[in-house]
């Protein structure tokens, strides 16, 4: 039986992970940072068969001690400060947790695994955030990073070191340069959560508008139960390397509304947004769109759930639990 160790269990695409990997017959192990977690009841009452294990990526000998307990076949490191607006009002934590600790989980696996043919295999999760004021359209593996938040920079950071350990030490350790991907495990500070939960509020006549940032942004958004198939396919290859994960199309947030009112029944949306200054970005990313050519090509892999079909998951969700907790309220 394989063992993994996944860090940021508690996020969406950890928890989907988790799943994934116990249906493929792994022993899975999710890092906190703490029994206190809040989540942590959430993620093994969704996957009696998780295993926690305590580890925080501030502190080398925690992960050190965390390895050696485990002793992962594969480890997966999803932990980030991954809001990017959050980035910008604690740059100084986000570099700590999504930069740094990367270099530090590198170094545990390095230490742990020994010098010489280490048999960890680690998965990092980078981002398209990292292209920023992106270079070519759509963007590669090839192109050029041009990040614009801290988040992205620390993103950037990660993704180096981990070519840097490939290459220097011999650990097989791969990037999944993630566009964005969302779902109905989807944190509401989130755009997309923020829309299909708000709109399932308005449509049950909980809530009356919802305020949000650039609507013109555009943004390359798959599902993440389709994305984490492809992790775990960049850690059975037998070399290690860097991969887009996308869709290939590209939606402004406008479009994401309107389809989202358009399922719910409303002939527009614009009667109940607001724009809010507070959620606009310092520098803005104005356009991601990914080619997943070279992972369709290596890894036969593609993603299932189309633009529509992901606004019409996560709302339904949305709808139904908001539904479900306003009737325990009565």
């Amino acid at each position: 039986m394989k063992r993994a160790l996944i860090t940021g269990i508690t996020g969406q695409d950890g928890r989907y992970l988790s799943e994934f990997l116990t249906g493929k017959g792994y022993q899975v192990f999710g890092m906190i940072r703490g029994q206190n977690n809040p989540k942590a009841k959430l993620v093994t009452d969704e996957n009696p068969r998780l295993e926690l294990v305590e580890g925080d990526l501030r502190d080398l000998g925690s992960l050190i001690a965390a390895l050696e307990q485990v002793q992962p076949d594969e480890v997966y490191n999803l932990a980030a400060i991954s809001f990017v607006q959050l980035s910008f009002r604690q740059p100084e934590l986000t570099a700590e947790i999504t930069g740094l600790g990367v270099l530090r989980m590198l170094e545990a696996i390095r230490v742990v695994g020994g010098m010489e043919n280490n048999p960890i295999r680690f998965y990092q999760a980078s981002s398209s955030e990292m292209f920023g004021k992106v270079r070519e359209v759509p963007q590669t593996e090839a192109t050029p990073f041009h990040p614009r938040s801290p988040y992205g920079v620390a993103k950037v950071f990660g993704h180096d070191l981990t070519v840097n350990y490939r290459e220097a030490y011999g650990i097989h350790a791969s990037s999944g340069i993630l566009f964005n991907h969302e779902s109905p495990r989807r944190g509401h500070e989130f755009v997309t959560r923020k829309i299909t939960s708000s709109l399932a509020r308005i449509k049950l006549g909980l809530q009356e508008s919802i305020s949000l940032g650039n609507l013109e942004s555009r943004r390359d958004w798959g599902y993440a139960g389709d994305y984490v198939e492809a992790m775990w396919l960049m850690l059975q290859q037998d070399e290690p390397d860097d991969y887009v994960i996308s869709t290939g199309e590209t939606h402004s947030i406008r479009e994401f509304l309107d389809v989202a009112f358009h399922l719910a029944g409303y002939d527009s949306w614009e009667p109940y947004v607001t724009h809010d200054t507070r959620f606009d970005r310092p520098s803005e990313v104005d356009l991601l769109i990914g080619s997943a050519a070279k992972a369709k090509e290596k890894l036969g892999w593609e993603p299932r759930v189309n633009f529509e079909g992901l606004v019409k998951m996560m709302y339904e969700a949305d709808l139904e639990a908001e539904a479900r907790e306003a009737s325990r309220e009565q």
